[in-house]
């Protein structure tokens, strides 16, 4: 065959693979879209029922429920179940084996709620999961559940734990059996880790996992947990802030003293916490404590990675109906990687209807510390305490007794827990790029990428004692309200949550 022939019968060859591959890519994009709207359609039962069982981790009984329904539905799709037991209520771990498999995923899904005020929910119950629309006025009206067979996208499920985080355990089981009907078999073990008191900061779970390293042994975690990026579009989660909780409480008179008697007398609690409180920060919000920052830096590398992050600054600000923020960062994906110093309550006295004229006996602030890779907790905590003595307080770990009170002109309790550390997983590790290839195939393009989320999850005890890395899936809408009153699930969400889980089942590791 003569050379121009050759090169003209390979670049024949070559065209025609590229476009049979791009037919191909697009069919299975086409198949993957059809399943999944067949799936989500017939999914919407189990998802009301599930968010239908109350699950307040205060409650014992109800998580049992919980515990039970999801033993039963694993059990459905091939799992075998084990409860972990804790000093209060297990842990469930469900496996499934898969012939051909070399490694083995450990899945993370929640299954309790915050507490509801029903007072403030727009509706019979929060768990009497209610569909609605927004009417002409932009409020939310309920539908009757039946027309959610056909759903528009912006339609939501409002329901505790619609989206924090029942919602992606529905969607995980759809997926599961979307892919069993197409005959998908991953090429990985599966464990699935279901947690009941990741409200309650998940107190038991660091005992529990390494008490269980064996049962647990994975080589990848993945937690289906979270709000996508602002912007809706598909997201993965490359780490999470850790948490640590103080409590921090000043004194006054042993007991509440009348403001006329003793006013200008007494020194009052409240003015002295407040003062110590802003000891603590600056006019633009940074850490005045020494050291408290001590380690971070963001390197060019860093920051083009946080920088790739298509936050709108602007949309952000009307969002949260601020005209200006805190300096800690330049941007919002900066800010988030350095600790955090956040007072998320105060207390003393009596206000509103109970108002009266006294000098409180106490005032008490708490406080959490958001945590960072770079920064020990327990470091952080000392530099708090050590602030707080050079204002000049004797610091205690308890209540002060009646000789300390005469003794000391200003007293103050700190008591602490440090309830996870945090994590971060390269972008190019195994589970990364695995995950990010399954994203790309199931929507056509590359998916944001976040180094780090502000918010925790518990998940560094799998992280530092099981010694794997961990990426977060995202699923839900950002505007769900969770934690709060009116928790919502957009069905849009739901519907590219289960085509992500599905992609993810098929992507092979």
């Amino acid at each position: 065959m003569k050379p121009q022939y050759l090169i003209s019968t390979c670049l024949f060859m070559l065209i025609i693979g590229f476009n049979s591959h791009c037919f191909s890519q697009k069919l299975h994009s086409e198949k993957l879209d059809a399943m999944t709207e067949k799936y989500t359609a017939t999914s919407f039962p189990l998802l009301k029922e599930l968010l239908s069982i109350p699950n307040d981790a205060y409650y014992p009984e109800d998580i049992e429920k919980n515990v039970r329904w999801c033993e039963k539905e694993f059990a459905k799709r091939s799992f075998t179940t084990t409860r972990i037991p804790t000093a209060t209520v297990p842990l469930l771990l469900a496996e499934r084996k898969h012939k051909r498999a070399k490694k083995t995923v450990l899945i993370y899904l929640q299954l309790d709620g915050q507490p509801v005020d029903t007072t403030r929910w727009f509706q019979e119950s929060p768990y009497t999961p209610t569909l609605k629309k927004k009417n002409a006025y932009g409020d939310w009206e309920a539908l009757p559940w039946q027309n959610i067979a056909n759903y528009d996208d912006d339609w939501r499920v409002f329901a505790r734990s619609a989206s924090d985080a029942k919602g992606p355990v529905a969607m995980f089981l759809t997926a599961l059996d979307a892919a069993v009907s197409q005959n998908i078999e991953p090429n990985y073990n599966i464990k699935v880790i279901m947690d009941f008191e990741e409200e309650l900061g998940s107190p038991h779970l660091p005992e529990a996992v390494l008490k269980n390293t064996e049962l647990l042994k994975a080589d990848m975690l993945i937690i289906f947990d979270g709000p996508r990026h602002i912007t809706n579009q598909p997201t993965l989660t490359f780490g999470a802030r850790g948490i640590a909780t103080l409590q921090l409480t000043t004194y006054g008179p042993n007991v509440p003293q009348h403001s006329g008697h003793f006013g200008n007398y007494a020194p009052n609690p409240a003015l002295r916490l407040s003062k110590l409180l802003a000891s603590m920060k600056d006019e633009e919000g940074r850490v005045t404590i020494d050291g408290f920052y001590d380690g971070i830096s963001i390197d060019a590398e860093t920051e083009k990675i946080l920088k790739a992050v298509p936050d709108n600054e602007a949309q952000i600000k009307a969002r949260l109906q601020i005209a200006e923020t805190d300096e800690v960062g330049g941007y919002y994906q900066e800010a988030i990687q350095y600790p955090s110093l956040n007072i998320r309550g105060m207390q003393s006295g009596w206000i509103n209807e109970k108002v009266r004229t006294i000098i409180p006996g106490w005032a008490r602030a708490e406080i959490d510390v958001r945590l960072v890779l770079e920064s020990n907790p327990e470091r952080l905590i000392r530099l708090i305490k050590e602030h707080v003595e050079d204002q000049g307080y004797l610091v205690l770990n308890r209540e002060p007794t009646k000789q300390e009170r005469l003794e000391h002109a200003k007293i103050a309790t700190i008591t602490y827990e440090i309830s996870y550390q945090s994590f971060r997983t390269d972008f190019d590790s195994e589970v990364g790029l695995w995950l990010t290839k399954a994203l790309r195939t199931a929507f056509g393009k590359e998916p944001i990428r976040i180094r780090i989320s502000g918010g925790s999850i518990p998940i560094a005890p799998f992280v530092t004692t099981l010694n794997i890395p961990a990426v977060t899936v995202p699923t839900v809408n950002r505007d769900n309200n969770q934690h709060s009153p009116n928790e919502n699930l957009r069905l849009g969400n739901y519907r590219e949550g289960i085509k992500t889980m599905i992609a993810i089942l098929a992507e092979k590791l």
